[in-house]
């Protein structure tokens, strides 16, 4: 695992060191650029494809993208650490340089977001039902986002023009998100808290991906980004 230089030392829950926030600001923001180049369809694809360039489009969905992002990854995250910090573990975030770039390159020129921006380390010695946990957490807190907006977009938001639109971003991000987290596979949260609990994991990755396909199937939420 590689961690850059900081500070070691196990802080209080909710604590953050200087290249922590640093880090994450920086993530914060790429995703930012990224996201709102896919959203606000100026990238190379749709222009290809004949969508005029549109620069207020652009800026239009920078905030939108800003608060997505925020409620989705910050929050993912901090749900990680937090819980890590609390099990008595060093845990702060580190980006990844070289994801965030190519997700920034990505979306530019095809539209879709490839989205590595980093991720929560820590270090201890840590149960496996407390890896299980940490991990678990990240999407919890995805998933309640996703209920909780979910239900405010069909039942008040949805015919409200940029309102409408920042709460079905937050959570079709917050979903996607969770559900690509909960794969059972590689490095990914799912695998971790498969092994730890299998009806954990099962509960989560259901939900997530019921929500998911509601939001295909029943509704015109994603109609504001892919129209």
């Amino acid at each position: 695992m590689y961690i850059p230089q900081g500070s070691l030392q196990v802080g209080k829950p909710g604590s953050f060191s200087k290249i922590e926030v640093g880090h994450l600001f920086i993530a914060i923001a790429v995703l930012t650029i990224a996201f709102s180049f896919t959203f606000s369809k100026n990238n190379l694809l749709f222009f290809l494809l004949g969508f005029p360039i549109d620069i207020a489009s652009y800026f239009f969905f920078m905030p939108i993208a800003f608060l997505g992002i925020v409620t989705a990854f910050f929050i993912h995250e901090l749900s990680h650490k937090f819980v890590a910090q609390k099990c008595g573990l060093w845990s702060e975030f580190r980006m990844y340089p070289r994801g965030l770039v190519l997700s920034v390159i990505v979306a530019f020129f095809t539209g879709l977001v490839f989205a590595a921006p980093g991720a929560v380390m820590f270090r201890g010695d840590a149960k496996p039902s407390e890896t299980g946990k940490i991990a678990a957490a990240g999407a919890s807190a995805n998933i309640v986002i996703a209920v909780v907006t979910y239900i405010l977009y069909h039942f008040i938001f949805s015919q409200m023009g940029f309102w409408g639109t920042l709460i079905g971003f937050i959570c079709l991000v917050n979903l996607l998100l969770a559900t690509f987290n909960l794969l059972p596979f590689g490095p990914l949260d799912g695998k971790k808290v498969l092994l730890w609990s299998e009806m954990v994991w099962f509960v989560l990755f259901s939900v997530s991906v019921l929500l998911l396909s509601g939001m295909f199937i029943g509704g015109n939420l994603l109609t504001n980004f892919f129209t």
